[in-house]
């Protein structure tokens, strides 16, 4: 009998829900606004096991995204997932925005390609890490500004044809124009579609599995004020 996956992602941007038996999606919900996961996020996953005629005690795995993204969404996705599983008993698998793009490509890069998969950092840099195919990461992810990328990619894999996906495929692109060989994947943004694959894949692999941490490749943007500053002294 194939497991009730409950997956989804608010990292990135935007947020997304899918309920599954197996591969076989039962339930799907996406919602593309930037910002708002934290309010948006429950009553998605709500609305989505409601449609799929499911209770919560039904769900045997639950996968969400770690990162990286938004520090708010990576926290709301952790939190809400933790708490799920703590009250369901179902199993928690974390998966990276990287793996769930990687696994949700809707067709296989041909033979002695790369996938770099790219997100949005919101900012100049841009947050990256390649897989030899969809499922085996060549190094750990990254921060790299643009204009780095070409020669950071050049150092690790030289003129392998490439195929280019993630929320931030299309900045990337522009940045490697002149580099052959090059695809981009349409449409390629990190979702509980990839998330659930991935969370399956993980599974299979590694039936036991850690707890999920959260991943973030740079610091939070936060300004103290001089008022708590000058209490701290």
């Amino acid at each position: 009998m194939e497991p009730v996956v409950l997956a989804f992602d608010s990292a990135g941007l935007g947020c997304s829900v899918v309920v599954a038996s197996g591969e076989t999606v039962l339930g799907a919900e996406r919602d593309v606004a930037a910002h708002g996961q934290a309010e948006r996020l429950l009553p998605m996953v709500d609305a989505v096991m409601r449609g799929a005629g499911l209770s919560a005690s039904a769900i045997d795995i639950i996968g969400v995204t770690t990162g990286p993204g938004s520090f708010t969404g990576i926290r709301v996705g952790l939190a809400a997932a933790r708490g799920m599983a703590l009250a369901t008993g179902a199993q928690l698998i974390g998966v990276s925005g990287f793996e769930a793009v990687a696994a949700g490509l809707a067709r296989p890069f041909h033979s002695g390609g790369i996938i770099l998969t790219v997100l949005e950092s919101r900012r100049e840099d841009l947050y990256i890490q390649l897989f030899a195919h969809a499922c085996d990461a060549l190094g750990e992810p990254a921060a790299v500004m643009p204009a780095a990328l070409s020669e950071t990619l050049q150092q690790i894999i030289g003129a392998a044809p490439l195929l280019v996906a993630g929320d931030a495929a299309q900045r990337a692109a522009s940045i490697l124009a002149q580099r052959p060989d090059t695809i981009v994947a349409e449409g390629s943004a990190p979702d509980a579609a990839g998330v659930l694959r991935s969370v399956l894949r993980r599974r299979r692999l590694c039936p036991r599995t850690a707890r999920p941490l959260p991943l973030y490749l740079r610091p939070a943007n936060v300004t103290i004020s001089n008022t708590h500053q000058r209490a701290g002294r």
